[in-house]
């Protein structure tokens, strides 16, 4: 069994509304060191498959199919193995 992390972002070239907001507040908080903010979704799946490549790539083509939208993000995906207790 596998897990994948999958974090979604705003491609670069696109306007991130709610982390401008969340970076100017912490401006008005007095954190003067944040110069980006950049905000998005996380998705943790477990997969089962035979081997870290076959999970990495059905989450690759799940997150393609649905979870993102390729017009405005990018994703990033993190595999790890499950490990039995």
């Amino acid at each position: 069994m596998y897990i994948a992390q999958i974090t979604v972002t705003y491609k670069p070239s696109i306007l991130d509304p709610q982390g401008e907001v969340i970076k100017d507040a912490l401006g008005r908080l007095d954190y003067q060191g944040v110069t980006s903010v950049t905000q998005g979704k996380y998705f943790e799946i477990k997969l089962t498959a035979t081997d870290e490549q076959s999970a990495y790539d059905e989450a690759t083509s799940l997150t393609e199919a649905l979870l993102i939208n390729p017009n405005t993000e990018t994703y990033r995906i993190t595999m790890l193995a499950e490990v039995e207790a």
